[in-house]
């Protein structure tokens, strides 16, 4: 089994070193380098040869701060699943950083062993939403205005609806593939669609679009 490579972005070195020591003692984790912040992160990704999978990212840092840091990784390196942990996390920030491109938004006082759990499932299926983040997400997307009719650019077929509405449900391309009877291949094909029509930059993205435009209820998503 490949090994999930981590990039951390903090400028705390003490919680830079015990976050790395914590998940390099995890099997089939790697921690593939760290960082102080924005500038710093860039410019060690534009000297490796490999990319992470991962980026457990700070909001507030001298330089270069998480905002901006996402915003350029979702521009330049958009394979790169961006998971903000940060001692400023406030649920009014949500619909914003997740707009911007993060996968999932978490407070550093979480556990090791939920931070685990939320690395794994952005890892699998390319976002994470705790409990109580959900209904602050659809306040800050969906109550600011009206259900917006969708453009004809932006009309999804049957399938690709079938395939958005597992993609809120957190299920992976292997999962999804097998509840619909198709391939994972077909369903990579479906997503990339999705995120043409949609303008979304990450499956985030595809989860907000969804909220945004009543594809789903959110109380139905499954965390």
């Amino acid at each position: 089994m490949s090994k999930k490579l981590i990039a951390i972005t903090d400028d705390d070195n003490l919680i830079t070193t015990l976050l790395k020591d914590y998940l390099d003692s995890i099997e089939n984790y790697k921690v593939l380098l760290t960082a102080s912040n924005g500038l710093d992160l860039i410019e060690k990704l534009n000297a490796s040869d490999i990319l992470p999978d991962i980026l457990l990212l700070d909001l507030k840092m001298k330089e270069m701060d998480g905002v901006e840091t996402t915003e350029y990784l979702k521009n330049n390196f958009p394979t790169i699943k961006i998971i903000i942990i940060s001692s400023h996390y406030q649920s009014s920030f949500l619909g914003f950083m997740f707009k911007t491109g993060a996968s999932a938004f978490v407070p550093k006082g979480i556990s090791p062993v939920v931070l685990k759990q939320v690395i794994d499932k952005v890892y699998d299926s390319g976002v994470y939403f705790m409990e109580d983040q959900i209904e602050s997400v659809r306040e800050q997307i969906s109550s600011k205005a009206p259900k917006p009719e969708l453009s004809d650019d932006t009309d999804l077929s049957e399938r690709e609806m079938e395939v958005l509405k597992l993609i809120c449900l957190q299920k992976t391309a292997k999962e999804i593939g097998e509840t619909l009877f198709i391939t994972t291949r077909t369903v990579e094909g479906h997503r990339n669609n999705l995120f043409t029509k949609t303008g979304a930059k990450n499956i985030a993205g595809l989860v907000i679009f969804a909220i945004k435009h009543n594809v789903i209820d959110v109380n139905n998503l499954v965390l």
